[in-house]
């Protein structure tokens, strides 16, 4: 017997809305990048504000990651363990 793949759609809106929120800073972050390269501003300054961006991509990453795996833990009719496991891979994905 084939294994069920695994899915799962955030349904809490709350977190949906805080995960978009943090994108669209870090899209707004990156558009900073880019106008400081046309500026010529300092490479510091520009490393600076590009880890700012990976740092707050990554933590909307996570906080998705978390935010599903508390669902998928509540749906009974999810594989729990098969569920684990698919988002520990995730979450290794941006280690």
């Amino acid at each position: 017997m084939a294994k069920k793949a695994i899915s799962h759609i955030l349904i809490e809106q709350d977190q949906i809305d805080a995960i978009s929120k943090r994108l669209k800073r870090a899209h707004g972050q990156m558009g900073a990048v880019v106008r400081m390269l046309d500026e010529g501003r300092t490479c510091e300054e520009i490393v600076t504000q590009m880890a700012a961006v990976g740092k707050a991509i990554n933590t909307a990453a996570f906080t998705l990651i978390a935010a599903n795996l508390k669902e998928c833990m509540k749906d009974e009719k999810q594989d729990s363990t098969a569920a684990t496991e698919k988002l520990k891979k995730l979450f290794l994905s941006l280690a």
